[in-house]
């Protein structure tokens, strides 16, 4: 890190507008295309890196910065732009329970024009069943009779001669586990659609 950036830093820390307005100058059309790529979304894109550099400002007094200022910047934006990723994962859970069969397609992203995007939907429905046979026996059956059965938590707790919190237990671990193997899907998932980086 040369000094010139040394003092950039050091002026982000004082809280100088000049360092803030440097950032927006030579930074911020990067992190906006940067954002835009994992958001599918240019407004979004804008507002998340906008509360990046605010709260770049609001932690000044404590900011610790090892790496280049580009460097740092690039992570904090790609770091909060999964973050929200994996919000709006957590609010749209896949809802298992609606396919009658698992061998059933989870997920229309594709159209036939799209040879790319079927290759990647196939690949998204095979990664689903694998990690759902993955998971511990008792853990897989209680997730099945819930998402591909439609049994509630009482009625699963009955049949497997479980508690209703062993039931809760392990769907939770069940999403959890599958949201972890599937990560690198949350953008597919989450959009709908296939982005060429």
């Amino acid at each position: 890190m040369d000094s010139d950036e040394q003092q950039i830093i050091q002026g982000l820390k004082d809280g100088d507008n000049r360092a803030y307005k440097y950032l927006y100058d030579r930074h911020y059309v990067l992190l906006c295309k940067i954002a835009l790529a994992y958001l599918l979304d240019a407004h979004l894109a804008q507002i998340l890196v906008d509360d990046t550099i605010l709260h770049l400002y609001e932690k000044r007094e404590t900011l610790l910065i090892n790496v280049s200022l580009r460097a740092y910047l690039v992570r904090s934006v790609r770091n909060r732009c999964v973050s929200h990723l994996r919000s709006e994962y957590a609010k749209r859970e896949v809802n298992f329970s609606e396919i009658d069969n698992p061998e059933d397609k989870l997920f229309s992203i594709a159209g036939e024009d799209y040879p790319l995007a079927i290759l990647l939907e196939r690949e998204l429905e095979s990664e689903i069943h694998s990690a759902i046979k993955r998971l511990p026996a008792e853990c897989r059956a209680v997730f099945e009779k819930s998402r591909y059965e439609g049994k509630d938590y009482e009625a699963i707790a009955r049949e497997l001669a479980i508690s209703v919190n062993t039931v809760k237990y392990h769907i939770k671990n069940a999403l959890s586990r599958l949201n972890k193997e599937l990560g690198n899907y949350l953008p597919v998932i989450v959009s709908g659609c296939l982005v060429i980086l």
